[in-house]
């Protein structure tokens, strides 16, 4: 396919879905998205405006990422992936918001279904932080050089330990599905990675509070998560680093929030 700008063009490989209803989703920076429709069933259908690069994976290799998690219980199944289009099974469920993570209950639920998705067999593909960071950072225009210098920094001296597991990277509340079993959105970034790095994302990217963020870490550790708080620190401190770089190389990104960011990042995180 050269060309691809509908459904009707990504589908017409696809006979089983020739001839479904279709509603455009809101889509990602370098997609767009829709819901399609046919005898009762319900797919996700992605098309991006280019073969995926990194940081991303390629679509295929997070189709593999994704039925993996899809037999853990933790995705919904992957129907059809090549380098530009993407389709996946729609499971009705209920998308949580931050305030969830602040519901009794939850930060059990999710502990339980990130041990299920660490325990998946590893990708092969390894995070590479500082990578991302120069590719973010090449993609700045007027970049604040004193933040810019931090980040790359940080990203720079994060190491990654010897107990890499498949990990999601991009554990953001949005990317969380109650179907009624919990599943995870989302499987561009997943690679091997600490598995807490997904942790601190969580606690980092809603500024969890030290109350909450304990919490998840006893739950996720089954009442051990004191001895692992220093570490929690240190990857919220390379997930921050990150999210500024990312925020910065996007030119809609408010100046408050990258302000607001670097603050942390220069002062409370360090």
């Amino acid at each position: 396919m050269n060309t691809l700008s509908s459904p009707a063009d990504a589908i017409s490989d696809l006979p089983e879905w020739q001839g479904a209803a279709w509603t455009e989703l809101a889509g990602g920076l370098t997609n767009r998205a829709w819901l399609l429709e046919k005898n009762g069933r319900k797919a996700v259908l992605k098309i991006d405006d280019a073969p995926r690069t990194e940081p991303y994976n390629t679509r295929q290799a997070e189709a593999a990422v994704q039925s993996a998690a899809a037999k853990a219980g933790v995705a919904n199944a992957v129907l059809f992936a090549n380098e530009r289009v993407y389709l996946t099974d729609y499971v009705d469920g209920v998308a949580w918001d931050p305030a969830c993570l602040d519901q009794a209950g939850k930060i059990e639920q999710l502990a339980s279904a990130l041990r299920r998705l660490h325990s998946m067999p590893r990708t092969g593909r390894t995070f590479d932080a500082h990578g991302a960071a120069k590719l973010y950072a090449r993609s700045i225009e007027y970049p604040d050089k004193e933040v810019l210098s931090v980040c790359i920094d940080v990203t720079r001296k994060a190491r990654l330990p010897n107990y890499l597991c498949c990990c999601h990277n991009d554990l953001v509340a949005e990317n969380i599905i109650t179907t009624p079993a919990l599943k995870f959105l989302d499987w561009e970034y997943a690679c091997d990675n600490d598995p807490m790095f997904d942790l601190a994302t969580l606690a980092e990217h809603h500024s969890l509070s030290d109350a909450i963020a304990n919490n998840l870490l006893d739950a996720y550790f089954d009442g051990a998560g004191e001895s692992w708080r220093a570490k929690l620190t240190e990857q919220r401190r390379l997930y921050l680093a990150l999210h500024w770089l990312w925020l910065a190389s996007r030119p809609d990104s408010p100046d408050r929030l990258l302000r607001r960011l670097a603050d942390r990042l220069t002062t409370s995180c360090s």
